[in-house]
């Protein structure tokens, strides 16, 4: 590496071609960082005692510079190297127009072209001196070569060139402007390319231009230390494509990078935002160029499946049903990219993949309607993307949503998702919206437009409600409005929420365009009525609620496919960690060999170490754990102390204890152990679990 302040002409000087890599972000600075860039050239101009800093230019030689021409990649400083250029051309542009003269030394526009803009002797190719990337460069050619600008020209190069344009004319002043660029210096960096890293130079520069997301940092790490020519074909072959289908969403882009990742690394933790690019690089060391070109193939194919869930939408059943998904949430991105995958692979139909996208719609909703929390949802779907069996993912994802059972992360029951449907309020959850219009779509061919209804309070929202309403709801209208007024029974769509206000249910359904002329579904049992009182809602709430049972039905999932991956869980846990491990004391490490050769005798017994005690499982149902304590063994037993027939003080009951120590699992009763005399009365006792969990 070669670094010296040199100024910026004598940089940009000479038959030489700065190449920003296609694979760089486009053009960015706003008016502001111009604004500022004009001043330190207004300030650079008027001073006599030395250059004015700038800041620095960092790149490397190209494989295919000649004899006559060097030709750079630029690694860093683009956003400055293209400003200066555009004032050039701006300065050049106004001297043309004006036929400004000055003197001897002053600009003209054919040193402005020899000296900034182009290399005269050139062929077309290496002709203008900074090759920027796409339509940036195409606009920027156009402004050197006097053409007319194309049509889907760079917005930002041009508006950078205007204002420059619009500076000089307010200055009048070539001469000063001239002499502020000659004198602008910046730290001049060569990079050796068979010596220096450009990747891990650009990462150690503090650069003070527009910050790199990071997904453009991970794009340089791939990209940067290629040949210029491969990195050309590689980003425009893959990489371009990717950009492509998150052009409007960077930050999905990001969290597609991250969800990446985390699929190939089987991490269980969500990367920080501002990790990704690390993780990236720790996940995918430097790889040869085949390597490297698998690796993008993939990352391609995978950012199609994450964007055709979490972007595109397109018509079909399919993206109908990813769309359902996504206006609930859009975390099950890392999820639906795993399924897309299977299904392109051939291992999933596109009925199994309506029905995996439906269950995943039905466990959100569900208990969004049970007001489950939501916080730890990229954990679980990320749980369920790592499960995923390739050759039955249907399945798979059945028995690993069932094996969320206990805990937060549970799949809600009919009955627990009954009873929040009929008995709790729901106007207030953010998924109401779309609870009601799934309701008044699902199940029917010719789908309303729901674009101009809003939710309608068939009962009104006015706790002080209207004599009418009062006389209808009874005497304990008060009652009534405060426990039904947000339930599913009184919720509705209308075009009309505003016509309706606070009228009588008589008005309500009479007026022009009243419930008795609405052409929505969910309004058909609400024109019927002849009033709507506690008894209405209430009927009105169960017909919907078996509605939402058949829209987002209970998880059914086969019995023997949940113990096989019971039992391959338990497994892998048992692979985890030795024995050898868990702390004891000799005396009790002894006296766990005599238990454990008895109990692994029984037949069909999975050992697993915990982290201080050991659990013993039948098959895939657990029956005994045994925890080291000082000079004794501790045995818990899943068994009810009453169905326990044993000798007097060998057994007590663990539902007296608030908690046990170090213990993993509910046992029903405990069994100190501190001699082998002991145990072979307690063996019968822990025949008796094993048999249970048969």
């Amino acid at each position: 590496m070669q670094a010296i302040n040199r100024k910026f002409t004598d940089i940009i000087n000479g038959t030489t071609q700065f190449l920003v890599p296609v694979f760089q972000r486009d053009y960015k600075w706003t008016e502001d960082q111009c604004s500022r860039m004009w001043q330190d050239i207004m300030n650079a101009g008027v001073r006599t005692d030395g250059g004015h800093f700038l800041g620095s230019i960092v790149y490397v030689a190209t494989a295919d510079s000649s004899a006559g021409c060097t030709r750079w990649l630029v690694v860093d400083g683009q956003q400055r190297l293209t400003t200066l250029t555009l004032l050039m051309v701006a300065l050049r542009d106004y001297i043309k127009e004006s036929n400004w003269s000055g003197g001897p030394d002053s600009p003209t526009p054919e040193r402005i072209d020899a000296y900034f803009l182009i290399n005269g002797l050139e062929p077309k190719h290496r002709r203008h001196k900074l090759r920027l990337r796409r339509s940036d460069n195409a606009t920027l050619r156009a402004l050197i070569d006097g053409t007319l600008v194309p049509e889907n020209h760079s917005e930002t190069i041009l508006r950078a060139y205007e204002l420059f344009l619009e500076f000089v004319k307010v200055c009048g002043n070539p001469d000063l402007v001239y002499r502020g660029a000659s004198n602008l210096v910046i730290v001049d960096v060569t990079l050796h390319r068979k010596v220096d890293d450009p990747q891990l130079v650009f990462e150690s520069l503090n650069s003070t231009g527009v910050d790199l997301s990071q997904a453009d940092l991970v794009r340089n790490y791939l990209l940067m230390r290629l040949e210029e020519h491969e990195q050309t074909r590689l980003y425009e072959e893959y990489w371009s494509s990717v950009e492509e289908l998150f052009r409007k969403s960077a930050g999905v882009m990001n969290s597609f990078i991250r969800d990446y990742v985390a699929v190939a690394t089987h991490a269980t933790k969500q990367i920080r935002d501002d990790r990704i690019y690390d993780e990236f690089k720790v996940a995918f060391p430097l790889l040869e160029i085949r390597q490297l070109e698998r690796l993008l193939a993939d990352i391609l194919r995978n950012a199609r499946y994450y964007a055709a869930f979490t972007i595109i939408d397109n018509n079909g059943r399919l993206e109908e049903q990813m769309r359902n998904v996504r206006q609930l949430a859009q975390v099950p991105a890392i999820l639906v990219m795993r399924l897309y995958h299977c299904f392109e692979d051939g291992s999933l139909s596109e009925p199994e993949f309506v029905r995996a996208l439906s269950l995943i719609e039905s466990y959100i909703l569900r208990r969004a309607v049970c007001r489950l929390q939501t916080r730890a949802y990229w954990a679980v779907f990320n749980r369920l993307a790592q499960r995923l069996d390739k050759e039955s993912p249907l399945d798979s994802l059945k028995v690993a949503m069932y094996m969320l059972r206990s805990g937060n992360s549970r799949f809600p029951s009919d009955l627990e998702f009954r009873r929040a449907l009929v008995s709790e309020p729901l106007y207030g959850l953010r998924i109401c919206w779309n609870l009601l219009v799934r309701l008044e779509n699902s199940e029917s061919e010719e789908p309303s437009d729901i674009s101009r209804l809003s939710i309608e309070h068939i009962m009104p929202q006015n706790e002080n409600l209207s004599p009418a309403w009062r006389e209808m709801l009874g005497s304990g209208w008060r009652d009534v409005h405060e426990v039904w007024l947000h339930r599913l029974g009184n919720l509705t769509l209308t075009g009309y929420n505003s016509t309706y206000s606070d009228r009588s249910f008589e008005e309500k359904k009479t007026i022009p365009d009243g419930f008795d002329d609405s052409a929505v579904r969910l309004n058909k049992f609400v024109r019927n009525q002849p009033v709507w009182t506690e008894a209405e809602m209430s009927a009105r709430g169960d017909i919907l609620t078996d509605l939402a049972m058949r829209i987002w039905p209970e998880l059914q999932v086969d019995e023997a496919s949940v113990t096989k991956a019971e039992i391959d869980e338990l497994r892998i846990r048992a692979r985890r960690r030795s024995l050898e491990e868990i702390d004891m004391d000799p005396g009790s490490r002894e006296l766990l060999d005599v238990v454990r050769e008895e109990v692994l005798g029984l037949g069909n017994v999975i050992e697993v170490a915990e982290y201080r005690s050991v659990s013993y499982h039948h098959f895939s149902k657990f029956f005994l754990e045994i925890i080291p304590r000082k000079g004794y063994l501790a045995l818990v037993l899943p068994l009810d102390f009453s169905e326990v027939d044993a000798e007097e003080g060998l057994v007590s009951d663990a539902t007296a204890w608030k908690f046990i120590p170090n213990s993993n699992y509910d046992g029903g009763i405990i069994i100190d152990l501190w001699e082998k005399q002991r145990f072979e009365l307690a063996m019968p006792i822990i025949r008796q679990a094993y048999t249970v969990a048969d």
